[in-house]
């Protein structure tokens, strides 16, 4: 690599700084769970820090518009990008849209909740989690008692590592996980909400419609959640504004 090009890569600090205008919810762990996922492949220096071109920044920016504005799902994405790696023409899908106006930019809220973002399909060994989460054999194994982390087998599922992520971001400001249960609490009666609402479609017998029943069950799950997070931003601007 020449002088020129080395001194022109940047590192993940100067690729949020660049993204954050447009996409004010964008994190460091955001971008790292974006690689782990393989759609985007930074360089590395010798001493392994991440460093990113112009190429790997509107790849990211192509990513989180296609999240945002088309809600489209990682697996899709990750079709979307092979096809303009191999120079194919990429599917055109239309902003979700309703009642024939076109889908709106996100607003901001006190509260954000990151609804667009396909759960990370990955088996984690012990280890992997404790590195990727920050967090100690303590911490997980609580996480493990109070059933916020479940383990299948040897492995780990990639829901699990958000959550760890989550938690260990929470005990930052003093929650402990023991807080964490009335959380889990209403994510169990929200699952048993949707598999509610989609239990006729599992009903049914037609080709594809196990897989209906799943598309449904995730965009219930994505509104919910965003009502979630607009309902308890509301509620702070209630609280917090003079």
């Amino acid at each position: 690599m020449s002088a020129q090009a080395a001194r022109s890569l940047m590192t993940i600090g100067d690729v949020l700084g660049l993204l954050r205008a447009d996409f004010p919810d964008i994190t460091i762990s955001k971008i790292r769970f974006l690689e782990a996922e393989g759609l985007v492949e930074p360089q590395r220096s010798p001493s392994g820090y991440r460093k990113f071109c112009e190429a790997d920044v509107d790849r990211l920016r192509y990513i989180l518009a296609a999240q945002r504005d088309r809600y489209l799902p990682l697996r899709v994405i990750r079709q979307h990008l092979e096809a303009r790696d191999n120079g194919e023409a990429v599917p055109q899908t239309p902003p979700r849209r309703t009642g024939g106006e076109p889908a709106p930019r996100r607003e901001r809220t006190l509260v954000a909740a990151d609804t667009t973002a396909d759960e990370p399909a990955v088996r984690l060994t012990r280890r992997q989690l404790l590195d990727g989460a920050g967090v100690d054999e303590e911490m997980l194994a609580r996480l493990e008692e109070y059933g916020l982390v479940r383990r299948s087998g040897a492995h780990y599922g990639g829901e699990a590592l958000g959550v760890a992520r989550a938690a260990a971001a929470l005990g930052a400001f003093g929650l402990e996980v023991r807080h964490l249960r009335t959380i889990k609490a209403a994510a169990d009666r929200q699952v048993a909400l949707v598999e509610q609402l989609v239990a006729p479609q599992l009903r049914r017998r037609s080709p594809g419609a196990h897989e209906e029943a799943a598309e449904t069950a995730r965009e219930i799950a994505a509104l919910s959640v965003r009502l979630h997070a607009a309902l308890v931003s509301m509620g702070l601007r209630e609280s917090l504004d003079p």
